[in-house]
């Protein structure tokens, strides 16, 4: 193999924003922050949006999604009323 063309591959701590789980997993995505595992050893931290520990689709349960107020700026934008 070529050296040097190849992304550098180790162990990086994904973070669920929606749930606050850690994952330990390898990658090669760059981060800018680190953290400090359950292990002791500090690792890079890159957070995600949502992950299976928050997905309703793995935990089973539903979110609730506030739409009150994108259906009263659609009546607003097309003059609706009722």
């Amino acid at each position: 193999m070529k050296k040097d063309i190849h992304p550098n591959y180790r162990p990086v701590v994904f973070k669920d924003a929606a749930s606050g789980t850690l994952f330990l997993t390898r990658s090669t995505i760059e981060t800018k922050e680190k953290i400090k595992y359950e292990d002791g050893n500090e690792y890079p931290l890159f957070q995600v949006e949502i992950s299976s520990a928050s997905h309703p689709f793995y935990t089973g349960k539903q979110q609730l999604v506030d739409t009150a107020g994108r259906v009263e700026r659609f009546k607003r934008k097309y003059n609706i009323k009722n």
